[in-house]
């Protein structure tokens, strides 16, 4: 092979690191159109995703912006104390276990000692049960809105009763990336993890608040 021919070679046949950089723009590309604005908007409506929610303007401009719903076949009181309780050391994630509740089982049961929660209290998400996001303020049976110290990052969660025997589970997680930062990496973790953990919750919010629902049914008292 003469210097010509392998010059032509060289520029017909692509060098490994252009395929490569090709094959990372592609996926890029096909999680920025497709994958992502399915995972930040899972179960929301149109309108639940523009609608303002508690706390929205703490974070005014989130990189990660995710609003996700379900609906849930029970009442605001029969959903709420499962958000009021959760946390690493408390009542777990309703989600995998294994992954973020040390793999210890999530409640299953409403955990009386564990409906106190005040603002300033911390929603344990470490091993020790000392450190994670901080309850900012709540309405019993209606919201509930947790968020960081340095306003860079706030997770809510919104109950919107549809009639008397549903409700619909809201929830919005608003951060500010720090690309320049250790945390860049934790913050990239939620970035394409999230939403399996968050669905799994909130689905596991759904299975036991509905459950919760059905036997706190009160018979019909019939007559002698």
């Amino acid at each position: 092979m003469n210097r010509i021919q392998s010059a032509i070679i060289q520029r017909i046949v692509p060098k490994t690191s252009d395929i490569v950089f090709a094959a990372v723009m592609a996926t890029a590309a096909i999680y920025i159109r497709l994958i992502r604005p399915w995972q930040l908007h899972w179960g929301a409506t149109d309108s639940e995703i523009v609608q303002r929610m508690v706390g929205d303007e703490i974070v005014r401009t989130p990189t990660f912006n995710a609003t996700r719903a379900v609906t849930i076949r029970a009442l605001p009181e029969h959903i709420f104390p499962w958000i009021t309780q959760m946390g690493v050391t408390r009542a777990g994630w309703y989600s995998i276990d294994l992954l973020d509740n040390l793999n210890r089982p999530s409640a299953e049961t409403i955990v009386p000692e564990l409906q106190h929660s005040q603002p300033g209290d911390v929603v344990p998400m470490s091993p020790d049960g000392k450190s994670g996001l901080y309850i900012k303020d709540f309405e019993p049976n209606q919201w509930m809105l947790w968020g960081d110290k340095g306003g860079d990052s706030t997770w809510v969660w919104e109950l919107r009763p549809i009639d008397e025997n549903s409700t619909r589970l809201i929830t919005r997680v608003r951060m500010k990336y720090h690309w320049l930062s250790p945390m860049i990496l934790f913050e990239l973790l939620v970035e394409f993890t999230d939403i399996i953990m968050m669905r799994k919750c909130m689905l596991g919010i759904q299975r036991r608040a509905e459950r919760l629902a059905s036997e706190s049914v009160i018979a019909p008292i019939i007559p002698v």
